[in-house]
């Protein structure tokens, strides 16, 4: 037996008042018990019992043995009441980080299924468009675009496919025009998220000169939720998901810039860690999210 395992019991001899006593509250014999303490004063090298007639009693240096001993075992008591109670059942905190735009538009509608689905759960919702370190920062799930996994120790599965438009309102499109090529928008406000050349080179626009278009005007936003809430207030032309502006086209709010253009659709998926075994609320969040969104699993613009 380990030296952890005759603390525990150490712990309870003390507790009970005597060897019987405590070999009778752990199914043992007494010389069974007075067998492992005797192990454990050998191995710390102290006596730790003062052994009467009428029961035993704690040396000062088992008194104070006894105090961590019982530290260790009721820490031992509530890990075993947490695996005991750990039938399946999703429960706890749900740590989970999301993109701003996506966050806000679809997974916050969808919360309210969930948790009622999942009573036993609270969800701990960090939107933010930053990079973020799964495991280092402790979040159960994060939800961004696939192609900003990062590390291969990382699992996703995909939540949804989502097409990009180009877009604005009525309001600035009456004050400045529709643009008819791509060319054109050289002359127009095109709404910029800020620090991110890449996601601000519109992929597959090209000008006539055959450079591609970087986007350049008076307003840049720290995230797509932002660049979007611009787009509505008529600041300038946004490139915009799909999931965000398909029922503005159709309200009429927004309005479809230069159709023609369709860059490749882009994959949203839910990252987590690659463990063997899954805690039951990540994996019924996970499960939930692919079955919530698999209809619109190819979103595309269906209104103008």
């Amino acid at each position: 037996m380990d030296m952890s395992s005759q603390m525990l019991i150490f712990a309870k001899v003390v507790e009970q008042g005597s060897f019987s006593a405590a070999a009778r509250a752990m199914g043992q014999t007494p010389s069974a018990v007075s067998k492992q303490i005797a192990l454990l004063e050998n191995q710390v090298q102290y006596r730790l019992l003062n052994r009467t007639r009428t029961g035993i009693s704690p040396t000062q240096e088992g008194q104070e043995f006894f105090e961590k001993c019982k530290a260790m075992a009721e820490k031992f008591h509530e890990a075993e009441a947490m695996i005991l109670h750990l039938d399946g059942t999703p429960r706890g905190t749900l740590r989970v980080a999301s993109s701003v735009a996506f966050g806000k538009s679809q997974l916050i509608p969808a919360l309210p299924t969930f948790l009622e689905e999942n009573p036993e759960v609270q969800v701990s919702l960090d939107l933010t468009d930053r990079d973020v370190d799964l495991q280092g920062e402790g979040f159960d799930a994060i939800i961004r675009f696939a192609e900003q996994r990062i590390s291969p120790d990382i699992m996703t599965r995909r939540i949804m496919r989502s097409g990009r438009v180009l877009c604005a309102s009525p309001a600035y499109l009456e004050r400045r025009g529709v643009p008819k090529s791509f060319d054109a928008l050289k002359q127009h406000n095109c709404l910029r998220i800020a620090g991110n050349r890449t996601r601000n080179t519109w992929s597959e626009v090209k000008l006539t000169n055959g450079q591609p278009f970087e986007a350049q005007g008076s307003f840049e936003g720290n995230s797509t939720d932002v660049v979007y809430r611009a787009a509505l207030a008529g600041i300038g032309i946004a490139r915009l998901p799909c999931y965000m502006t398909d029922q503005k086209f159709k309200s009429g709010e927004l309005v479809h810039v230069l159709p023609e253009y369709a860059p490749p659709s882009t994959d949203i998926a839910v990252m987590f860690a690659d463990k063997r075994n899954l805690a039951p609320k990540i994996r019924v969040f996970i499960d939930f999210l692919v079955d919530r969104f698999r209809d619109g699993a190819d979103q595309k613009m269906t209104g103008t």
